[in-house]
């Protein structure tokens, strides 16, 4: 499954998905992964979600993400949840059509059972039509 917390820069959204991981880990019987563009939110994270800082790892497009988000999922087979803050950033999508991105994220999340949870910097309208059904908060 995926779900986007979507909102234009500067409305909370990286506030609704530390909450949204904070919680996650209370009930959860495998491991969790957060990938931020920075290792800022550290503390304000549970000590028990996996935060990676994703700039440290020279990824320049899209495929690279997707790429790198796999390898994640190959080495931690007790992954449920990846809470992905800044997903534009992170991806590389910046001012991209970012559809086939979603898309790839649901064929992963169906295949190897790990959920993704987004932050986008983009009004909830200005998604693309397949991704406006996963906005769980517009902001």
């Amino acid at each position: 499954m995926v779900q986007i917390i979507a909102g234009n820069k500067g409305k909370g959204k990286t506030k609704h998905l530390l909450e949204k991981a904070n919680s996650a880990i209370k009930d959860a019987s495998g491991s969790i992964v957060y990938l931020d563009k920075s290792s800022k939110h550290m503390y304000e994270l549970n000590n028990k979600i996996r935060l990676i800082n994703v700039k440290g790892f020279d990824i320049t497009d899209c495929s690279g993400f997707i790429g790198f988000v796999c390898g994640i999922i190959s080495q931690d087979h007790d992954l449920e949840t990846m809470f992905l803050d800044s997903f534009l950033k992170l991806s590389c999508l910046e001012g991209e059509d970012i559809s086939g991105a979603i898309a790839e994220l649901e064929t992963i999340s169906n295949k190897f059972h790990v959920d993704f949870v987004l932050s986008v910097s983009l009004d909830a309208d200005d998604l693309p039509e397949n991704a406006k059904k996963d906005v769980i908060i517009s902001l």
